[in-house]
């Protein structure tokens, strides 16, 4: 009769291996498809400029939604030949991708201006511009003489002005 004794560290061991392959598979998986593009975001004074990275995309491969919040950029890298027979090593990402950026400030989304050049994408998107704070000059010496309260006498004289 052969025995056995039973050494908990070892199992532990074991176990630890089996799950650091596990999770080391799972990351290589979620990395590999969770490519997105490179960007830069400026502040030009009246209008944020975003670029972002695209090389070897063909312009109808690109899709860009624009609100006044975010911007979204949608591709497909696609492949140039369906013929493997020959290849022996590819290390080039094919598929769609997305990214989606949240722009520091609000945009009027229907004035954007883009270009696509050498594989970046430049936007231009010109920043709303808030309404200005009014200032409005109260005279209480006119308020005595009519029944009009403070408020509806600024509101009128504003809409003159």
């Amino acid at each position: 009769m052969l025995v056995r004794y039973w050494q908990p560290l070892r199992e532990m061991e074991t176990l630890r291996r089996q799950f650091d392959r596990v999770f080391d598979e799972l990351s290589f998986a979620t990395n590999e498809s969770a490519w997105s593009p490179a960007i830069e975001l400026r502040d030009m004074g009246d209008a944020i400029e975003l670029r972002a990275q695209l090389p070897g995309l063909d312009a109808k491969d690109i899709d860009i939604q624009v609100s006044r919040e975010a911007v979204a950029i949608v591709g497909e890298y696609r492949q140039a030949s369906q013929s493997e027979n020959n290849l022996l090593n590819s290390e080039f990402r094919y598929g769609k991708f997305q990214r989606v950026i949240t722009l520091p400030v609000a945009v009027i989304n229907d004035q954007v201006k883009a270009d696509y050049k050498d594989g970046i994408l430049t936007l231009t998107l010109p920043k709303v511009t808030e309404a200005r704070n009014t200032v409005v000059k109260l005279n209480l010496a006119e308020l005595s003489h009519s029944n009009s309260t403070p408020e509806i006498a600024a509101q009128e004289q504003a809409a003159h002005n």
